[in-house]
C-alpha cells in the first residue's frame, strides 16, 4: 500500500495521457513506463519527471517488464488505434496478438495479488483474452469497460437537465462497445427515477422517451465522432482510468461499471464473458458485482450484447 506503484504498458496516446493523469493524482507514488518504443517512453518519463516537484507522484521512468514485480495495478493500454469508422470488434485480429507477446512478458513477473486493468479495445474481449491466458483470479483482471460512457451518459443527462453530472445515478451496461445498453430503468437524480424527473422537467411531450433515445445513441457514438475529429479518443479513458485505480488503491468500495468476469449471470443467461455491470471496486479488485433491477428489456440486450462478443471470441479459435 505504501509503494502504490502503476505500471503502465503501452506508451502511445492513452498511455503517455494516462501517465500525465497519474502524476497528479495523489494516490499514486510510483509510475514506470514500458514500451517498445524504448526513446519515447524515457522520453515521457523525463518530461513528467521535470515536473515532479509541481505534482504528486514521487518517481516516473521507463523500464521494462521486470519492473512490473512490486506493482499492483498494471494497466496495459498498448494496441492499435481504432480507425474511422471502424468498431471495437473489428480491432480484435489486430490487438490480440499485441496482447499474446505483452501477457507472455509480463507473466514470469506478474506478483500474486496484482491487478491488470485492461484499457485497450475491444476491452471485453482483450479483458476475457487476458483472464484466459494469464488463469489467474477473475477478480484481479479487470477492463476498463463502460466506466467513460457511464460518465458521457451522465455529462449528456447533466446538460439535458441542468442538473450536476456527479448529482445523477445512470449506468451503460454490456459491451463497452456499439452493442452498450444504457440502463435508464435504473437511472435517478436525487433518488427519483429519470422517467419522473423528465414528467417533472416538462421539456419533452414523450415523457423524454425520444431524448432518451438520442441520448443513449450520442454516448455510443461518442468515440467514432472524436475520432472523426480529432484521430483518437485518449483524454477520457486515462480520466476514468486513473479513477479506477484511485480507488483500488484507496481501498474505497466505490461501484464502478468496469468490465468483469461474469458466470451464471441473470438465471444462467449470461456466462462465461467480460461485460461491464455496476462493480464494487477495493484493494483486491472486483470484489463483487451488482445487480439492480434492470429492465427485462435491458436484460435481453445484455444477452445480445454478450453473443455478438462471445461470437468474436470464438473467431480467434
Amino acid at each position: 500500500m505504501e509503494k502504490r506503484k502503476v505500471a503502465i504498458i503501452g506508451d502511445g496516446f492513452v498511455g503517455s495521457s494516462l501517465a500525465f493523469s497519474l502524476c497528479i493524482n495523489s494516490s499514486i507514488n510510483e509510475i514506470v513506463i514500458i514500451d517498445l518504443n524504448k526513446d519515447k517512453a524515457s522520453g515521457d518519463a523525463l518530461d513528467l519527471s521535470h515536473g515532479l516537484a509541481l505534482s504528486s507522484a514521487k518517481k516516473v521512468y521507463a523500464g521494462d517488464y521486470c519492473d512490473i514485480v512490486d506493482a499492483h495495478v498494471i494497466i496495459i493500454s498498448a494496441g492499435v488505434n481504432q480507425k474511422e469508422g471502424e468498431t471495437r470488434l473489428e480491432l480484435l485480429g489486430r490487438n490480440v496478438k499485441i496482447f499474446e507477446s505483452i501477457i507472455a512478458s509480463l507473466k514470469p513477473y506478474l506478483n500474486e495479488e496484482a491487478i491488470i486493468l485492461v484499457a485497450s479495445n475491444p476491452v471485453d474481449l482483450l479483458a476475457l483474452y487476458t483472464f484466459k491466458t494469464l488463469n489467474i483470479s477473475p477478480n484481479r483482471v479487470i477492463g476498463t469497460g463502460t466506466v467513460l460512457d457511464s460518465a458521457r451518459l451522465k455529462y449528456l443527462l447533466g446538460e439535458e437537465t441542468k442538473i450536476d453530472p456527479r448529482s445523477i445515478h445512470a449506468y451503460i451496461i454490456g459491451e463497452h462497445g456499439d452493442s452498450e445498453v444504457a440502463s435508464f430503468s435504473t437511472a435517478s437524480i436525487a433518488g427519483i427515477p429519470l422517467k419522473n424527473f423528465c414528467k417533472k422537467c416538462g421539456k419533452c411531450n414523450d415523457n423524454g422517451a425520444k431524448r432518451m433515445l438520442n441520448i443513449a445513441n450520442e454516448v455510443k457514438n461518442s468515440a467514432y465522432e472524436i475520432i472523426k475529429k480529432k484521430g483518437a479518443t485518449y483524454y477520457g479513458i486515462a480520466l476514468a482510468s486513473t479513477r479506477i485505480i484511485e480507488a483500488i488503491y484507496n481501498n474505497e468500495n466505490s461501484v464502478f461499471t468496469v468490465s468483469s468476469y461474469l458466470t451464471n449471470a441473470f438465471d444462467g443467461k449470461i456466462n462465461d464473458i467480460y461485460l461491464s455491470l455496476p462493480c464494487i471496486i477495493n484493494y483486491h479488485g472486483v470484489n463483487e458485482v451488482l445487480y439492480p433491477p434492470f429492465s427485462e428489456n435491458e436484460i435481453n440486450q445484455l444477452v445480445s450484447s454478450m453473443n455478438s462478443i462471445k461470437e468474436a471470441y470464438l473467431s480467434l479459435k
